[in-house]
């Protein structure tokens, strides 16, 4: 018994035209949110939110010390002693290793470097330049540092 061929199959049968235009994703706005961390399930999801952030958290820790970074990478273990995140501190290049058990707050404070600037905005951004007659019109991406 064999299935359909690659060709017959449903995905590959739709008109190129309908398959042009796929939807995008909409990345919610994290710039500026201090989440609750009210139990252990909150704080893993906030750091997996800090991880996908393209832009500095600010960690407080227990002790009352407060590190500004990027967050580069984390481990999730069972537990928050054996979970971490490392973080890449704004004013230097020495990496610093969190314990999830050491973190008290978190906080989105840096800006969101890619924040309006997914494709479908930059497509409608060019349209519009091109429908006004104005402006320098190019197909080269804008620079993130605006």
């Amino acid at each position: 018994m064999t299935g359909p061929r690659h060709a017959e199959r449903p995905e590959h049968t739709a008109s190129p035209d309908a398959l042009e235009v796929a939807p995008g994703f909409h990345h919610e706005s994290l710039q500026g949110w201090v989440p609750e961390l009210a139990n252990a399930e909150e704080l893993r999801e906030a750091l997996e939110k800090a991880f996908d952030y393209r832009g500095d958290v600010t960690i407080t820790r227990k002790d009352g010390t407060k590190l500004e970074g990027y967050v580069f990478d984390r481990v999730s273990g069972k537990d928050l002693e054996g979970s971490f995140v490392r973080l890449l501190p704004r004013e230097s290049n020495q990496r610093i290793k969190i314990g999830y058990s050491e973190i008290a707050t978190l906080a989105f404070s840096g800006r969101d470097t890619a924040d309006g600037k997914s494709w479908e905005a930059w497509v409608k951004k060019y349209w519009e330049k091109r429908a006004s007659g104005g402006g320098k019109l190019s197909l080269q991406p804008e620079s993130l540092e605006e």
